[in-house]
């Protein structure tokens, strides 16, 4: 009898409780055990919510991500954080967010966060493990086992979930020269010791998550997936390793001969793996299939699904097993939540818990024939067959534009350096510009006037007033801090997609269909069903206002097609570059409409740029062709002194930095600060030819960084990217901080990049042997030193109380510099 289990649940809660119980505990207005209150409530909920199933899953209920979960299971805890006081709860939101509570700050303070980044393809992001060669591995279980007791005590048919060991040091990072596999047996020790553990407390099955393998593996990489497994055997539990994401391919005759009990597959990613697999599979081994798609919404095919499951189900009888195809933690919870979605919409999608009832009417007729489960299956065709149908999903003048797209469309008039030239003389920007990535602070009066203006109390006129005020406020708090160029703040927007997404024909919304960015953070994906068109100007009079208020420039704040497209629920009947076209035709004109209302600086937001690679670096070239084309098409119709900028998130760009460098951006900013300027180590060996600003303020941390440190920072980037072409920025977007840090970090940021850049009065004609110059301690050194970052120490004497020093042997380089 086929055999139903789920991979993993969201944990968020169907009205963010999770996500509203965090920040209260990390403000000081709850207590530690009222959040533990909570995350029991959840995890009881969710059981009893797969309580149908043959096996639930266990361990997979996280406060902040499950891949920091197994570092402190592990006991693998960054140094900086060893000695610090608290219980283990403490210590891990120290490492998730730099802090733990506002409570605790006095006592604890802060310290570096750990590194985030993406969860392979997925919007989902993830604290990078950290490892070094001293790293040692010391089994803490006390979480996953007492989650187990919790649902063992109300019935549950538990099947504990552990990111692989594999996959868990693929995922980190080495701190110094060591290597990461090196750490491979003694890391295996710790996971023999809690299957062991796990078997003691009667445990049948774990699913041991190993995603790595739809990856392409260096030799030594399979090597430990055989070593890990073989040594692992030996453990007295049933293992499932779980694939997804993804296929296999090359790695298909590794997974079946692991010596595991079971394997996982995704089916919806990966369908082209199964058939090969069944001939490789031993006649023991269990093969579940992951035949609901885990990452997106629409509901699945139950007939033609059946059509290919019956034959398999035959065939291997108990040994199948099917699930989603990955975790459900990347869709919504509860269809059933949406009273105002559109009927006929949500008469096609399904969510975390209607994704649970297709299986059960899976496995119905599996076991008992389809002619048991006909009412659903029924129902199942009748709304796949209304989708294809109907009029709202395909707009015929917006095929034929798609069908019109030219080269010429994606190119700018000029080259980048006549576009810089041009720019520099409209925008008079000093060396070292400043600016933010775009959103300001959403305050609670910002949210209150938005609740109030959905519920229709709040009029349109009112909403715009309250909106302008908040515009204005982000304007002058700019001009106090001394930034160079500036946003409006975003006050009026909910998301950087959704937002969009409500204003274009082809898009629908949902009230509840929140999704886990990382820790508390959630984001409500738009759900792109139908063909994308523009109706109106989307941004326009929001940046025109805002412009009229300063003589600064002004950045028109825009998402671009690639972004739009991957954080969406898209539309799985038409090939995804198809839609990311129609998205970039409309951002395209969106671009025009603001360049004719006298704005200089548009930035296009390509924040998921990266995550939509596909996996496997063979296939990388296809996907690059038709995003960078997007995103050419949105931004490239704009006349040269036109700046356009472009952002991108926790991107580990530096493999496709010839993509980016090609997308032709006047200015990209990227994330850096957290990994400590390491992303730029794409420019050691890729002379990148536009202008970009590595970001100096960690804001998903409430830390508050130092003009010091981001000194620091600065002189990293100058080491490898030309003075002239450095911007100084944030990590990121402001939205989710309060303006308590903001302002004192930014101000700390324009400080910064101050005291980096040259002073006028070093302008001076071509000096040949030496230099002498005199300046404050404060902020004319650290401006040569970030001149002359290669210069050794040594090279710079000081001479005199006045702060006079010379530079001998650097003389020539500053001037170069100066030139």
């Amino acid at each position: 009898m086929t055999i139903v289990h789920n991979l993993g649940f969201p944990r968020i809660g169907a009205r963010r409780e999770l996500k509203f119980a965090l920040e209260a505990y990390w403000k000081g207005a709850s207590s530690r055990e009222a959040l533990h209150a909570v995350g029991a409530g959840l995890r009881q909920r969710h059981w009893q919510q797969q309580a149908g199933l043959d096996l639930v899953p266990v361990g997979d209920f996280s406060f902040y991500d499950q891949v920091l979960d197994m570092s402190f299971m592990l006991g693998n805890l960054p140094q900086r954080v060893q000695d610090f006081h608290g219980d283990a709860l403490d210590n891990y939101f120290r490492v998730a967010r730099g802090r733990s509570a506002d409570q605790h700050a006095a006592c604890c303070g802060g310290v570096a966060a750990g590194e985030m980044t993406k969860w392979f393809d997925t919007n989902y992001h993830y604290i990078v493990p950290e490892f070094s060669a001293a790293t040692e591995f010391k089994l803490d279980a006390a979480r996953l086992l007492a989650q187990l007791a919790e649902a063992r005590a109300q019935g549950v048919k538990a099947k504990p979930v552990l990111v692989g060991p594999v996959t868990y040091l693929g995922l980190g990072k080495a701190k110094d020269d060591s290597d990461k596999l090196a750490l491979l047996p003694s890391l295996l020790s710790a996971y023999a010791q809690l299957l062991d553990t796990l078997a003691e407390q009667g445990v049948e099955w774990v699913q041991i998550d190993e995603p790595l393998l739809v990856t392409e593996l260096a030799q030594d990489w399979q090597h430990a997936f055989n070593l890990a497994y073989h040594q692992l055997k030996a453990c007295r539990v049933k293992i499932l390793v779980a694939t997804y994401f993804g296929q296999l391919q090359d790695n298909l005759y590794l997974l079946a001969n692991l010596p595991v009990a079971g394997v996982h597959v995704d089916a919806i990613n990966g369908h082209d793996d199964i058939r090969p697999l069944l001939n490789l599979l031993p006649d023991h081994k269990v093969l579940s299939l992951g035949v609901i798609n885990g990452r997106n919404i629409w509901k699945t095919d139950l007939n033609r699904l059946l059509d290919w499951l019956e034959p398999l189900a035959e065939r291997l009888g108990n040994r199948l097993w099917i699930a989603p195809s990955c975790s459900l933690l990347h869709v919504p919870v509860d269809l059933d939540s949406e009273q105002q979605l559109d009927a006929g919409v949500k008469s096609w999608l399904a969510f975390a818990l209607q994704k649970l009832d297709e299986l059960q009417v899976l496995a119905k007729a599996l076991r008992e024939g389809r002619a048991a489960a006909r009412a659903e299956l029924d129902a199942n065709a009748a709304a796949l067959a209304a989708r294809r149908a109907s009029p709202r999903v395909h707009n015929r003048a917006v095929q034929q534009a798609v069908a019109a797209i030219d080269a010429q469309l994606g190119r700018r008039h000029s080259g980048y350096a006549t576009r810089a030239a041009a720019q520099s003389v409209h925008l008079k920007l000093p060396a070292y510009p400043t600016t933010t990535i775009g959103s300001f602070p959403q305050t609670a009066d910002i949210r209150r006037a938005r609740s109030e203006f959905k519920a229709g109390r709040l009029d349109a006129a009112g909403y715009a007033h309250a909106m302008q005020a908040e515009i204005a406020r982000s304007v002058r708090e700019q001009e106090a801090l001394g930034l160079d160029v500036l946003v409006h703040g975003e006050a009026e927007r909910n998301d950087m997609v959704e937002y969009f997404g409500e204003q274009l024909d082809g898009y629908a919304f949902s009230q509840f269909g929140w999704v886990q960015s990382y820790g508390s953070r959630c984001v409500k994906p738009p759900i792109l069903f139908g063909d994308i068109s523009r109706p109106q100007a989307m941004t326009v009079e929001w940046i025109s206002y805002a412009q009229s208020l300063t003589a600064k420039p002004m950045k028109g704040m825009l998402t671009g097609p690639v972004t739009m497209l991957n954080w969406s629920f898209v539309r799985d009947d038409q090939p995804r570059a198809v839609s990311c076209k129609q998205l970039a035709l409309a951002i395209r004109a969106e671009v025009l409409d603001l360049e004719r209302a006298g704005v200089r600086v548009i930035q296009i937001d390509e924040a998921a740029l990266r995550e939509g690679l596909p996996l496997r670096k063979s296939q990388w070239q296809d996907y690059l062709n038709w995003a960078v084309e997007a995103f050419r098409i949105s931004a490239n119709g704009v006349r040269d002194q036109t700046q356009i900028h472009t952002h991108m998130c926790y991107s580990e760009f530096n493999d496709i930095i010839a993509a980016i460098a090609d997308m032709d951006a006047d200015v990209i900013t990227i994330e850096t600060s957290r990994s400590d300027m390491e992303l730029l180590d794409a420019f050691d060996h890729f002379n990148y030819p536009n202008g970009i600003g590595p970001g100096v303020y960690d804001i998903h941390s409430p830390n508050i960084p130092t003009r010091e440190h981001i000194v620091q920072l600065m002189r990293k980037a100058a080491g490898r990217v030309p003075a002239a072409r450095l911007w100084i920025n944030p990590d990121c977007g402001l939205k989710t901080r309060q303006w308590a840090e903001v302002l004192p970090a930014l101000a700390n940021m324009v400080a910064a990049a101050r005291s980096c850049a040259p002073r006028p009065e070093l302008t001076s004609p071509p000096i040949q042997r030496k230099i002498v110059i005199s300046f404050t301690l404060e902020e004319g050194f650290d401006a040569l030193r970030t001149c002359c970052s290669d210069v050794p120490d040594d090279d710079l004497h000081t001479r005199g109380r006045a702060g006079r020093r010379r530079l001998p042997r650097a003389g020539r380089r500053l001037h170069r510099h100066l030139a």
